[in-house]
C-alpha cells in the first residue's frame, strides 16, 4: 500500500488493510484491538465513546440527508455496544458559496433527528474552506453513552449464536447510487436511515441475551459476517431466503452489477443473540420493521468464513467486499 485509494474508504478487504494493518499498529491498544463499534470506557461507570464523519454525496437524498446520518451513524454505532446516547458534539466543513438556506435545512435536521434519538448536541466547531475544498458540507460527530448492557462486544461471540437482521438491506445504497447525477434513475426507494437506539433498548430492557451486534454500513451485510467471522475464526451460515431485499434494490443491482449483500445501509443492524432468546428477539425487531428475520448461526471454530446457501441447498462462500464499492455513501 503506496498511496490512499478510494478503496481505501469502501468497508471491504482494503479498509480492513489500512485500519488494521497502519491505524491500529500506530495507535495500539487493547481498546482499538477490540474492534467494536464504541470504544467501552471505564470512567468510574463504564461510558462509549464513538466518533464519525460523513461527507455523503449527494448531500440530500430520498429519506434522509448528510444531517440525518450524521446524528444517526454515530447514535447508532453507540446503542451497538449496548449503550444510551446521551451527548453529541458536531463539527461543520462549510465550503465557501454554500447557500444559507441549504445549511438551516441541513441544521434543522441535525436538531429534529437528535430530539427523536433524545441526544443533546452539546459542543461542537465550524471551518470554511475556500470553494473547491470540499462539497459543500462535510460533518464530524461524536457521541457520548452510559453502558446500559455490559458485554456486548465482538470478542463475546459464540458458537452455536443465532444471527438476526433488523430489516431489509441495501436501501441506503441503493437509494445514494439512483441519486447520483451521472445515473439519475428515477425510484420512489427511500433509504433505511434512522436511529436505532429504540429498539436497542427494547432488546435490553426484555432481557435478550446479545453477543454482539454491527449496525451494516460501509460494506453492508458482506462486511459484517466476514468482519465477525474472521475476527473470532468461526464459520458462519446463512439462509438467502430469509434475507429480505425489495425489489427496487434488487433491480438497481441487477442493472449495475452490485452485490446487494455489499451495499451500505444506515438503520438496519445485525445481531448475535443466545439461541434460547432467538424467537424474543425477533418479535422485538418485527415491532419496528415486519421484515425483520433469524438469518443464519454461528456453526462452527474450525474455519473462518461465510456460508451463505440458496433456496435449493446448494451454498457458496459469501466474500467480503474488494474494490471501490461506492464513494461517499454516508
Amino acid at each position: 500500500m503506496q498511496k490512499i485509494m478510494l478503496s481505501h474508504g469502501g468497508g471491504g478487504e482494503e479498509m480492513n488493510e489500512l485500519i488494521n494493518g497502519l491505524i491500529f499498529e500506530t495507535f495500539n491498544n487493547e481498546i482499538l484491538k477490540d474492534s467494536n463499534d464504541s470504544a467501552i470506557l471505564s470512567l468510574g461507570s463504564k461510558i462509549a465513546f464513538s466518533t464519525d464523519s460523513f461527507v455523503v454525496t449527494p448531500i440530500k437524498f430520498s429519506g434522509g440527508d448528510i444531517g440525518k446520518i450524521a446524528v444517526c451513524g454515530t447514535v447508532n454505532d453507540l446503542s451497538m455496544v449496548g449503550a444510551d446516547a446521551k451527548y453529541l458534539s458536531c463539527s461543520l466543513i462549510l465550503e465557501e458559496g454554500l447557500e444559507i438556506f441549504e445549511l438551516k435545512e441541513i441544521l434543522n435536521s441535525i436538531k429534529k433527528t437528535a430530539d427523536e434519538a433524545g441526544v443533546s448536541i452539546v459542543c461542537g466547531d465550524t471551518k470554511v474552506v475556500p470553494n473547491g475544498s470540499c462539497d459543500k458540507i462535510f460533518i464530524n460527530t461524536s457521541g457520548i453513552g452510559e453502558i446500559i448492557c455490559d458485554k456486548i462486544e465482538l470478542k463475546n461471540l459464540k458458537v452455536g449464536a443465532k444471527i438476526l437482521l433488523s430489516g431489509d438491506v441495501g436501501r441506503h445504497g441503493a437509494v445514494i447510487l439512483a441519486s447520483r447525477e451521472e445515473l439519475a434513475l428515477q425510484s420512489e426507494l427511500k433509504s433505511d436511515c434512522k436511529p436505532l437506539k429504540n429498539v436497542v433498548l427494547d432488546l435490553i430492557n426484555s432481557g435478550v441475551k446479545l453477543q454482539c451486534m454491527r449496525d451494516a454500513t460501509r460494506g453492508g451485510l458482506s462486511a459484517v459476517l466476514n468482519e465477525w467471522a474472521n475476527f473470532k475464526g468461526f464459520e458462519l451460515k446463512v439462509y438467502e431466503e430469509k434475507i429480505a431485499l425489495s425489489d427496487e434494490v434488487v433491480g438497481i443491482c441487477e442493472l449495475l452489477g452490485f452485490e446487494a449483500y455489499e451495499l451500505a445501509n444506515e438503520g438496519t443492524f445485525v445481531l448475535a443473540v443466545d439461541p434460547s432468546d432467538e424467537q424474543k428477539a425477533l418479535e422485538i425487531l418485527q415491532k419496528y420493521n415486519s421484515l425483520a428475520s433469524i438469518i443464519g448461526e454461528v456453526v462452527s471454530d474450525k474455519k473462518a468464513g461465510v456460508l451463505l446457501e440458496n433456496a435449493y441447498g446448494s451454498s457458496r462462500y459469501l466474500e467480503p467486499p474488494k474494490g471501490e464499492l461506492l464513494p461517499r455513501i454516508c
